[in-house]
């Protein structure tokens, strides 16, 4: 069993003299460290316990390198909370134990380092001042151990307990891809850039393919190292050095995120759920700018409290949107520790509820704190099912892709597909193509077609059905085509429209012609198939055709269209319409001239209008519709007959 703890205690209380005690490696590599004596960056160490071996985060104390002293904690699995025996609890006690509540570590130890340096009667006084400060919290019941550094007394009963201890963490849970915060990076001669971290999440293999986020670069594993031992693969929990190829090292910096390909996104905007200290000497205000501390990472935000007073008092917890000044990786459940910009003092610390959020209006409030709340609640139930449903309604009729969806949840794909498919099966998603979209914005938009639909038939009672692009045009052009062709589908399936070729239409749709009506449809046929070729203009085709009935010309128009859409007549102009049927006549009777009275199978316009039995005025709006339809082609004053 593999497990991290980290050091957490004022500065000059012992830590990295503890970690060397137990393990034999003097965690402070830097020159300056050595020669100042104190913790400036983090440290690492191992202890290897048999059945637990321990990889050790050793944080400085200092207050001026807390940034440092977070970008350890967050990936620890267990605190050492070190207390100073000749002092007791100090300020960086306090605040180092409020930051492991904010990140919600689990479980952990007090030790008290120093112990030869006092007598039992002061030991037992800093034992209740270091339970006062741990009372009601997960320390609460922890071991308190007393140790000396210096003399070893303790160190022996402390493996033990740290070996008890670290059996009863559970074991992490593999449900989001591979991550690895990057909180060091280097180069080795022989082997090139080398980054380590406590592995989030996931596994990491060597050979395999990663991309160091949020620049997107991609990266190849070389070679894969935890507790200084070169090994095929990488499992989350571990402290892991990852030899990189495809990169300079000082292209790496910390607070990069070494992930998955194609799976985490980087985001600026993050909806989160705070909890300010009820001993913060100031409420958290909307506008206020704060230093997130989050994996390894440390940026600059504008916090947007998402309440009516747009404030959160000390003790208390609320919603915020945090607005960041520069790009960062995040996953919904991360804990994370909000700073004061200047002086740089912890003053809440919090979890992210979105990831990928976007900015919402003040008047949307209620419906916004309402939405949070639920994803909220199906993060703390683990109800990935309705987290995704959930996910997909933002989304609304636009929906989301299964790499959108992988990015916005973090979750390995066989988990994000398994609650796809849970959410298919109970109807609440629906699969359009590549995309996915969640039922309710779904239906809104099946409803706005088919009352898109209605408006048309209702403005144009006549006509065979709206064009499709007309369609997508007035309802779904902000949208994928996939989406639109899927909400016709299901409309079609439900027998609620109808969809020939370019034109849909309402399956109630039926209009049967008034009697007037019908006489007007007969006249227009009758017209043009007496005039055979020589045609009057539409209009005075409309006007003969409505004499002595009460159908205005606009209807009448409409009507026209009734016999263009069954293709009885023609459009060859704007204002000329031919009968099919004479169109079909006229086409032979050319096709017949170039077989038989010439050799080039030209004609030009005099022997076309010899043929048709028609003047200028038609022949040449008919040469032309012939041209366009490849029955001829232009061949400078004449035309080839194909």
């Amino acid at each position: 069993m593999d497990i991290i703890i980290g050091t957490a205690g004022h500065i000059d209380h012992g830590k990295t003299a503890l970690v060397q005690a137990l393990t034999g490696t003097n965690a402070d590599r830097l020159p300056e460290e050595k020669k100042r004596g104190i913790t400036i960056d983090l440290g690492f160490a191992e202890l290897d316990l048999g059945k637990v071996r321990i990889g050790f985060v050793d944080v400085p104390g200092h207050e001026k390198f807390v940034k440092n002293m977070l970008a350890g904690a967050s990936g620890i699995d267990l605190v050492a909370l070190v207390v100073a025996a000749d002092e007791g609890v100090m300020p960086q006690t306090r605040e180092h134990f409020e930051i492991c509540r904010l990140l919600e570590t689990k479980q952990g130890l007090i030790i008290l380092t120093k112990k030869d340096l006092v007598d039992e009667e002061f030991l037992e006084l800093v034992k209740l001042d270091v339970a006062e400060l741990v009372e009601g919290s997960f320390l609460e019941d922890s071991p308190v151990l007393a140790v000396s550094s210096k003399t070893g007394e303790g160190i022996d009963e402390l493996k033990k307990v740290l070996a008890e201890t670290a059996s009863q963490i559970p074991t992490r849970k593999n449900e989001i891809v591979s991550r690895l915060p990057i909180d060091r990076t280097f180069s080795i001669k022989g082997f090139g850039t080398v980054v380590t971290g406590t592995l989030a999440t996931g596994e990491i293999e060597t050979g395999s393919e990663m991309e160091l986020l949020p620049n997107g670069k991609k990266v190849r594993v070389r070679g894969v190292q935890t507790h200084g031992k070169d090994v095929e693969r990488a499992k989350a929990g571990k402290r892991t050095a990852v030899n990189l190829g495809g990169i300079d090292y000082y292209q790496i910096e910390r607070g990069m995120v070494l992930a998955e390909s194609n799976t985490l996104r980087s985001t600026q905007i993050i909806d989160a759920e705070v909890e300010v200290l009820k001993d913060s000497k100031h409420s958290l205000k909307s506008r206020q700018r704060v230093r997130v501390h989050i994996g390894t990472v440390e940026a600059l935000a504008r916090i947007e409290v998402l309440n009516e007073s747009r404030e959160i008092k000390q003790g208390e917890k609320n919603f915020v949107q945090i607005r960041l000044e520069m790009p960062i990786i995040a996953i919904p459940s991360e804990r994370f520790i909000l700073r004061q910009y200047s002086p740089q003092i912890t003053i809440a610390g919090g979890k992210v509820i979105d990831a990928q959020a976007q900015k919402r209006r003040r008047k949307e409030l209620n419906e916004f704190r309402n939405y949070l709340s639920n994803l909220l609640k199906a993060e703390e139930e683990n109800d990935k099912s309705i987290l995704l449903k959930l996910f997909l309604e933002t989304a609304s009729e636009k929906g989301l892709s299964l790499n959108d969806l992988q990015a916005r949840t973090g979750w390995r794909i066989e988990i994000l597909q398994n609650a796809i498919n849970e959410n298919i099966e109970k109807k609440a998603v629906i699969k359009a193509e590549n995309l996915y979209v969640a039922r309710t914005p779904f239906d809104e938009l099946k409803e706005q077609v088919l009352k898109e639909i209605e408006n048309h038939h209702e403005l144009e009672p006549l006509s065979k059905g709206i064009l499709r692009e007309t369609l997508r045009e007035k309802t779904a052009a902000h949208i994928s085509l996939d989406i639109f062709k899927t909400v016709l589908d299901y409309l079609s399936d439900e027998e609620k429209i109808i969809v020939e070729k370019d034109t849909v239409k309402s399956s109630s749709h039926n209009h049967e012609l008034s009697n007037e009506e019908k006489v007007v449809k007969e006249n227009l046929s009758r017209i043009y198939t007496q005039a055979d070729l020589q045609v009057p203009t539409l209009e005075n085709a409309l006007n003969e055709a409505i004499r002595g009935t009460k159908i205005t010309s606009e209807n009448a128009r409409k009507i026209f269209q009734i016999l263009v859409n069954s293709n009885e007549v023609l459009k060859v102009t704007e204002d000329l319409y031919f009968r099919k049927e004479s169109i079909e006549t006229l086409t032979k009777k050319i096709k017949n001239y170039a077989d038989t009275e010439t050799e080039n199978r030209l004609i030009g316009v005099p022997e076309f209008k010899e043929i048709a039995g028609i003047s200028r005025k038609y022949a040449i709006p008919l040469l032309e519709y012939f041209d366009s339809e490849k029955i001829t082609r232009r061949a400078g004053n004449q035309r080839l007959i194909l």
